[in-house]
């Protein structure tokens, strides 16, 4: 987050969330899901996906589980809403950030309440070609919808060396902590 004084800008400073899996596994209700939840932290945003309990029963197929999966995690969001309005709500005012939702059960998974950020970009004529190629093509129907289904398509053929580079990162941090304190 900036804040301007004039011409000049500062970067505001946000709290840790290294602690918001934790804080999440402990804050939630022990009936709500099957094991701890996965918490994922950005900038903006925390998303708290959990898994609900199995459903019981047979189904003539896959297209009717799924029906039934996606009824399930439906219900869920709607008889937890005012509880997680209020989890949300603490956590924003712990950790500066916006709380998002999700579910998943079997082989399906939903999110409710993300976050949609606008992102700066400066792309020269190229990039934009082939933006507006997935456009026209029907890929996307905007340049922003196509920016964010080639960000995913990347996220996915390169996700192996993102994790590496997200742990380098991270080693990085923990030499940083322990190096001197020069305040």
């Amino acid at each position: 987050m900036r804040r301007g004084w004039g011409s000049r800008w500062q970067q505001t400073e946000q709290p840790p969330a290294d602690d918001a899996g934790a804080w999440f596994a402990g804050r939630l209700p022990d009936e709500w899901f099957t094991e701890a939840p996965t918490v994922t932290v950005d900038r903006e945003e925390i998303l708290v996906v959990g898994t609900l309990p199995p459903l019981t029963g047979e189904f003539a197929d896959e297209a009717e589980r799924a029906a039934a999966e996606s009824g399930r995690i439906s219900r869920f969001r709607e008889q937890t809403r005012e509880e997680r309005i209020e989890i949300a709500r603490q956590a924003e005012h712990r950790y500066r950030r916006k709380v998002a939702w999700g579910a998943r059960l079997g082989g399906t998974e939903e999110l409710f309440t993300t976050l949609s950020v606008p992102v700066m970009t400066r792309l020269r004529q190229p990039e934009r070609q082939v933006l507006d190629t997935l456009v026209a093509a029907g890929v996307a129907r905007s340049r922003s919808e196509a920016l964010a289904w080639a960000v995913r398509l990347v996220g996915q053929h390169a996700d192996a060396w993102l994790t590496e580079l997200r742990d380098a990162m991270s080693r990085v941090d923990d030499l940083r902590a322990q190096g001197p304190d020069l305040a």
